[in-house]
Order: C-alpha cells, then sequence, then structure tokens
C-alpha cells in the first residue's frame, strides 16, 4: 500500500517525536516500506549545527539510529530555508515531491484557539500534500 513513508523532524524537539516515530516504524515494518526522514534547517548556524553539512551529518545519523532501531530502510533528506519559522510547510510539501513520499506521518500538538487563526504545520501540509497525511498527536508530548 505504501512504500516510501516521510517522517518530519525537528533535531531540536526529537525527545517531542516519540508517538509519531512509533507509528512511523509500524507502518514501515508493515507495509515494508522506506522510511525517509526530513529536516528543514536554515544556512545560518543553529542551536543543533552550525552549518547545513553539520545538519546533514546528524539527520542521517539520526535516521540510521532509527532505523536500525526498527530494522528498517532509513534515510535522511535535508531541506534549506532562509526563514525555517516562515518558509517550513512550503519545505515540507516540496520534499514530498522530491522524496517520491506516498505517505506523510507527522507529529502534531493538540489543537488550540491559534490554530484557528493560524493552521498548524501538519494543517498545512495535510491540506495540500499530493499524498496520504497521518496527523500524529502528541498530547503532553
Amino acid at each position: 500500500m505504501y512504500s516510501k513513508i516521510m517522517v518530519p523532524v525537528d533535531l531540536t524537539h526529537a525527545d517531542r517525536l516519540t508517538k509519531s516515530l512509533e507509528v512511523a516504524a509500524k507502518l514501515a515494518q508493515t507495509f515494508e516500506a522506506e522510511i525517509v526522514y526530513v529536516g528543514v534547517t536554515s544556512a545560518l548556524p543553529g542551536s543543533i549545527a552550525h552549518t547545513p553539512d553539520e545538519y546533514r551529518e546528524k539527520l542521517e545519523a539520526f535516521a540510521k539510529e532509527q532505523g536500525e532501531a526498527n530494522g528498517l530502510t532509513a534515510s535522511g533528506h535535508m531541506m534549506v530555508g532562509h526563514d525555517v519559522a516562515v518558509e517550513i510547510d512550503h519545505e515540507l510539501l516540496k520534499a514530498v515531491d522530491e522524496t517520491g513520499a506516498d505517505l506523510v506521518v507527522m507529529a502534531s500538538h493538540i489543537p488550540n484557539i491559534t490554530d484557528y487563526v493560524w493552521p498548524s504545520n501538519g494543517g498545512r501540509v495535510a491540506g495540500h500534500a499530493k499524498c496520504s497525511v497521518m496527523i500524529v498527536r502528541s498530547a503532553g508530548e
């Protein structure tokens, strides 16, 4: 049913992605699908990496660790944006096409009043992606 599952990850908050990572891994095991972990970074130094190359290395290490832990074929796919906070949805939608993903599994917060004014990243991706999107709510994370 699915052959490539894209999982957006924020390496800064990887500890908050447990539930969505587990869901993606179970789906990949069920469908014998490959997982591609997508991270969006800036060209400017950040708290996770000083350069895009350093970020790519960390993302690939994360993907390798996840793949080995779950017995899956996994890879990392880095996107570079000028203003990540503003461009993240656009970059994630572009990554769907670049990776050939046929399913996106992404974490999201419990909706609150501001989501009626500014839609969540998951809501925007689900509304515009050309493939299926599963939003995993992570209460308390």
